[in-house]
């Protein structure tokens, strides 16, 4: 499938995007090809479109699959698995969200939640204790609040993203920091 000048050009950006954003450049490639076309590819598919490996859109669909952002699907009279995603950003971001918590934010959080109970925590100077603690009470916090904010239908969470102005407004007076 040749690509159109503008989703090659979302395509390419997302793949740059990706090693930022800690997965390689195939892997973001794939999720932004099957995003943005909004049907089922198979692998040879994906693999001629964006002229890599068949092993390694292998590969990468397996890693998609574990972050919960690609599903197989099957078609009629076709024994090829097909790949797909969610057509809503919305969804995406959201499990995008889930799993990065998941994978990074909750194993922190109990890290540190165990090295406070540790007798060796007590031992430490106070300015240690306290940006430890600091620490963790913010990720408990954020964590806490990402939980709450993934629950919410996506109406209702593009609402909450939009008064956060509003509130920073209402909090400060309308003064900036």
């Amino acid at each position: 499938m040749k690509l159109n000048p503008t989703t090659q050009k979302f395509v390419l950006h997302w793949g740059e995007m990706g090693s930022k954003w800690g997965v390689n450049r195939t892997v973001a490639q794939i999720h932004a090809l099957l995003y943005i076309i909004g049907k089922p590819m198979n692998a040879e598919e994906i693999s001629e479109t964006l002229a890599v490996a068949r092993s390694n859109v292998s590969n990468s669909i397996r890693e998609l699959q574990g972050l919960k952002l690609v599903q197989t699907v099957h078609q009629l009279g076709d024994r090829r698995d097909y790949f797909t995603t969610s057509d809503d950003v919305w969804v995406l971001v959201k499990t995008i969200v889930e799993q990065r918590q998941q994978r990074e934010i909750e194993p922190t959080l109990h890290f540190l939640n165990e090295l406070i109970a540790t007798p060796e925590f007590e031992q430490e100077n106070e300015q240690v204790q306290k940006r430890i603690r600091d620490t963790q009470q913010f990720m408990d916090i954020a964590t806490s609040w990402t939980k709450e904010m993934i629950k919410l239908p996506t109406g209702t969470l593009a609402q909450v993203l939009k008064l956060g102005t509003k509130i920073q407004r209402f909090l400060t007076g309308g003064k900036k920091d």
